[in-house]
């Protein structure tokens, strides 16, 4: 069966080898492009120096490399500044105008969606939404854990989708809503900050069996230390959503944030540790979609204390993992 999907990065995957200048934002490019991955998402506050005030000349450049790379840009990922002053939150007008500026450099970009952060009120993007139409941007929210498709935020986003038409305004799923086993390299770091091994295995089994409602008030209870108690609390961060939903959701979703913390060889091939890409995959495949699967490495921040990270190795090896599940 021919499919659809395409694959593609965002650059928050390299921000470790970004933020020590290992790689320039030239360079993530350039390493994407010779792996073979040609759909590119950016953060703009990440590395972009000097946005939302960016010249001309930073967006001919960009082109530029678009051309020289062979890649195309996909998403771009916008914020909400809701706190930028110190006596009030935005105002509606306010937020519309930010994320005007975000559809304006998108637009610039050559991008076709923005990721909406999951905590913008909807009434943000639906009065945005003609603004964004007449840029030739989608607007899409992101759907984070813990929220899940049945979340009423979510549900107000849907509807917002719904009016404006879901070619226009829809979702971007995050894939780290289908966490179906607790990420080791999160477990393994709190043993290394002195969490107590015992209280770690109750932790991760009990995440494994869905059973975290009274997790932190247990672990406290248990005479759990600092560290047992926050990684206890992480645990409830996560959630594993029944992949099936997405079939429900397809015509909405017009980007996927392809969440990983940890490629694995099983039987020597690459695999993800926690979250089942099989059954998503096949389940995409199933439904026909045509859109990016957009790698997202978190696995950095849980291993920079003890280990060089290899971002490009690990998004190499989740991009195997896709060529072979795509066929």
């Amino acid at each position: 069966m021919t499919t659809k999907i395409k694959r593609g990065v965002s650059l928050y995957s390299l921000q470790e080898e970004f933020f020590l200048r290992k790689l320039t934002l030239e360079q993530c490019i350039a390493e994407m492009s010779r792996l073979d991955i040609r759909g590119i998402e950016t953060i703009a506050e990440q590395m972009m120096p000097g946005y939302p005030n960016l010249p001309d000349g930073f967006y001919e450049q960009w082109h530029g490399w678009m051309k020289q790379y062979g890649t195309v840009p996909t998403a771009h990922d916008m914020f909400l500044d809701t706190k930028l002053h110190r006596d009030r939150p935005l105002s509606l007008e306010e937020s519309v105008e930010s994320l005007k500026v975000d559809i304006r450099h998108a637009a610039k970009l050559g991008c076709f969606v923005i990721r909406v952060l999951v905590t913008t009120p909807p009434e943000v993007v639906e009065a945005a939404a003609p603004y964004a139409i007449d840029h030739g941007i989608t607007l899409a929210l992101e759907i984070h854990s813990p929220w899940d498709w049945d979340d009423e935020h979510i549900q107000r986003h849907l509807e917002v989708a719904d009016r404006v038409g879901v070619e226009h305004v829809g979702v971007m799923p995050d894939m780290g809503i289908y966490v179906r086993r607790f990420p080791r390299v999160i477990w393994q770091r709190a043993l290394r900050d002195g969490a107590t091994p015992a209280i770690v295995d109750q932790i991760v089994e009990r995440y494994d069996n869905r059973d975290t409602a009274t997790i932190v008030e247990d672990v406290e209870r248990l005479g759990g230390n600092p560290a047992d108690v926050n990684l206890a609390r992480t645990s409830t961060h996560f959630i594993c959503s029944d992949p099936k939903l997405l079939l429900d959701h397809l015509p909405a979703v017009h980007h996927i944030q392809a969440k990983f913390y940890e490629m694995t060889t099983v039987d020597g091939l690459d695999e993800e540790y926690s979250i089942p890409y099989p059954e998503i995959i096949a389940i995409l495949k199933r439904g026909d979609w045509d859109g990016y699967l957009s790698s997202e490495y978190e696995g950095n921040r849980h291993i920079q204390d003890a280990f060089e990270v290899e971002s490009v190795d690990q998004v190499r090896r989740q991009h195997a993992m896709f060529t072979r599940l795509l066929g």
